[in-house]
C-alpha cells in the first residue's frame, strides 16, 4: 500500500507542478496580450471614434475625468472644495511629439493657474514633464516647467512634478533639484513610487531637503530588476516610506506628505502610525483619484483627515484612460469595480 501511495505521489506531484506552471504561463500571457491590446487601442483612431460614440462613453469619462474643458475642471474643483476636499488639477496629455505641442501644453497650464487664482479655488497643479517636452529636449522641459512654477509662485500656489516611468526618474529628480536649488523655488514638489527598489534611497535624500512629496505605489510596467513585482512587497515598501516621510526627522525638516492610495490597508497603517506617534492630522494629507472610492474619500473627510482629489481634464481623456489600463491590465477590474461603486 505504501509503495502504491508513493507511486501515486511520484505521478501526482510532477503533474500538479506542471499544471500550476501552465496556469501561471497562461495568466502571464493573457496579461501581456491584454497590455499590448490596450496600448494599441490607446492610439487607434477608429477605436477612439467608436468608444467616443457609445452612449456610455461620456458617463465613463465623466466618472474619472472632470471633462474636456477648463470650465469643466473648475466646476468639479468648486464642487469638491464645497465638500471639504482639496484638489490637484491635471491637464491631460503625456508625451508630445513636437515643440509646438509642448508650448501649447505649457500655456494651458499657465492659464489654468490664472484661473485657479481668479476663481479662488483650493487647488494646485500636477505637471508631467513629458507633456512639456522632456522626451524632445531636457532643457525645453526645464524652461517650460520653470515658467509654470514661477507663475504658481506669483499666486502663492504650488506645482507637483509627476513621476513617470523608471527610465526618467533621474532626469525628473534633476529638474526638480534645479528648480529648488538653482532657481530657488520652494513651491515645487515631486512624486515617489513605492514599487521602485530605489525609492528608499530617494526618500532619504528628500527628507534631508524638507521636500513636499506625493507617495504612490506606481502603475507603470517595469522590469523585475527595477521594481517589485509582488504586491505584498510594494505594500511593505509603501508603509516603510510613509513612516520615513512622517518620521520626527522628516517633520523637523519640514517634509509634507501626500499619501496617495485607495488601499484601505495602507490608509489604516498610516493612521495607526500617526496616532501612535501623536502626529497631527493636518500635517499630512490623503490623496485619491477623482471618481474612485468616493465613499472612502467622504469618510476620511468626515473623520477630520485632509483629502486631496487628483482631477484630470482635457480632450485626451481617451488615451489617458486606456493607457492607465495598459500600464497594468489589473487596473481594468479596478476601474470597472469603482465605476459600479458610489
Amino acid at each position: 500500500m505504501d509503495k502504491a501511495n508513493a507511486s501515486r505521489r511520484r505521478i501526482i506531484l510532477p503533474a500538479l507542478f506542471l499544471l500550476l506552471l501552465i496556469v501561471g504561463l497562461l495568466i502571464w500571457f493573457a496579461e501581456e496580450w491584454m497590455r499590448y491590446l490596450l496600448l494599441y487601442l490607446s492610439t487607434a483612431v477608429w477605436a477612439r471614434k467608436l468608444v467616443s460614440s457609445l452612449p456610455i462613453a461620456d458617463r465613463v469619462a465623466r466618472r474619472f475625468v472632470a471633462g474636456e474643458t477648463m470650465n469643466d475642471a473648475v466646476a468639479t474643483t468648486r464642487d469638491l472644495n464645497g465638500q471639504g476636499m482639496l484638489v490637484t488639477l491635471d491637464y491631460l496629455g503625456e508625451s508630445v511629439t513636437n515643440t509646438y505641442e509642448a508650448m501649447d501644453a505649457r500655456d494651458e497650464i499657465l492659464r489654468l493657474l490664472d484661473r485657479i487664482d481668479r476663481e479662488n479655488l483650493n487647488a494646485n497643479v500636477s505637471v508631467k514633464l513629458s507633456q512639456i517636452g522632456l522626451n524632445l529636449d531636457e532643457q525645453l522641459a526645464l524652461d517650460n516647467v520653470r515658467l509654470i512654477v514661477e507663475r504658481a509662485q506669483s499666486y502663492d500656489n504650488k506645482i507637483r512634478i509627476d513621476m513617470e516611468e523608471s527610465a526618467v526618474v533621474d532626469i525628473t529628480l534633476d529638474i526638480y533639484h534645479a528648480l529648488r536649488y538653482h532657481y530657488g523655488f520652494d513651491n515645487v514638489g515631486v512624486v515617489i513610487q513605492s514599487y521602485l527598489y530605489r525609492s528608499a534611497g530617494d526618500v532619504s535624500e528628500l527628507i534631508k531637503e524638507g521636500a513636499w512629496v506625493r507617495l504612490c505605489k506606481g502603475a507603470y510596467m517595469e522590469p523585475p530588476h527595477v521594481a517589485f513585482s509582488d504586491k505584498a512587497d510594494t505594500d511593505s515598501s509603501f508603509i516603510n516610506l510613509t513612516q520615513m516621510l512622517l518620521s520626527e526627522e522628516a517633520r523637523e525638516r519640514g517634509v509634507y506628505l501626500g499619501i496617495a492610495t485607495h488601499d484601505e490597508k495602507m490608509i489604516e497603517a498610516s493612521k495607526d502610525f500617526t496616532k501612535s506617534n501623536n502626529i497631527a492630522a493636518d500635517s499630512y494629507e490623503f490623496q485619491m483619484l477623482f471618481g474612485v472610492r468616493r465613499d472612502l474619500q467622504k469618510s476620511l473627510v468626515d473623520d477630520g483627515y485632509k483629502m486631496r482629489i487628483y482631477v484630470p481634464y482635457g480632450t485626451a481623456w481617451y488615451p489617458y484612460f486606456v493607457r492607465r489600463l495598459a500600464e497594468r491590465p489589473a487596473n481594468l477590474w479596478f476601474f470597472i469595480s469603482n465605476f459600479l461603486k458610489r
